[in-house]
């Protein structure tokens, strides 16, 4: 407990981390580009983003965009911001509330990329509507995302992929979908630019596959 308290006052104090702790955390909806990275670049977010492996990742590999790690858990987004900060990762953030709150911090066509990766599949069927690909969620990124932006989800977990891939082909508005059960086994590798967070090493040394899906609203 002391080491989490520890690290949620550091966090406090850093930059690339917009908390409600913060008076930006009330303005920043509408001015990512003008306030916090002051530049014109495309923004991908990163929806419970953990750690932060791919927020950095992507953020390492594409200096011309900005990319933006959304999760609610203060210990995980420190980690996050600590490898930004010693990677000199001028366009990577760190956004610290919960998903549902999301529309509170973006315009809508503000986001023109949406990534997911592992999150919590919430098996249990009183938890559906918590799942980050339910229906009220979808019509959240919908609204985030600019014409043509992708929303792109990678998981271990073969019950939310399954649930997502029928939710998003019940859809009329869905266009460009493309998917796969076994995302290194096929020709959608490129598109994920073999970023492995902790929670992928650790399925994927219990053999299992790595769904991917992306698409278009």
């Amino acid at each position: 407990m002391k080491r989490k308290l520890e690290r949620f006052k550091i966090i406090e104090e850093r930059s690339n981390v917009i908390e409600r702790s913060k008076d930006v955390f009330e303005t920043i909806k509408g001015h990512w580009r003008t306030e916090y990275f002051k530049n014109d670049n495309p923004i991908t977010i990163e929806l419970a983003c953990g750690r932060g492996e791919y927020t950095t990742g992507l953020g390492a590999r594409f200096p011309e965009r900005n990319f933006i790690g959304v999760d609610i858990k203060g210990e995980r987004i420190w980690k996050g911001s600590s490898v930004a900060l010693e990677q000199n990762l001028a366009n990577v953030a760190f956004l610290r509330t919960p998903i549902l709150l999301i529309e509170n911090f973006f315009l809508p066509g503000e986001v023109d990329e949406i990534w997911t990766t592992f999150p919590d599949p919430r098996p249990r069927k009183r938890d559906i509507k918590r799942r980050l690909t339910s229906p009220r969620y979808l019509e959240m990124y919908k609204r985030l995302l600019k014409p043509g932006g992708y929303f792109r989800l990678k998981t271990d977990n073969t019950g939310l992929y399954q649930y997502t891939l029928e939710e998003i082909q019940s859809r009329s508005d869905i266009h460009d979908l493309a998917f796969t059960e076994n995302v290194y086994e096929s020709g959608y590798r490129h598109e994920c630019f073999d970023i492995k967070t902790k929670y992928e090493q650790q399925f994927a040394s219990k053999g299992e596959t790595i769904k991917y899906l992306r698409f278009k609203f």
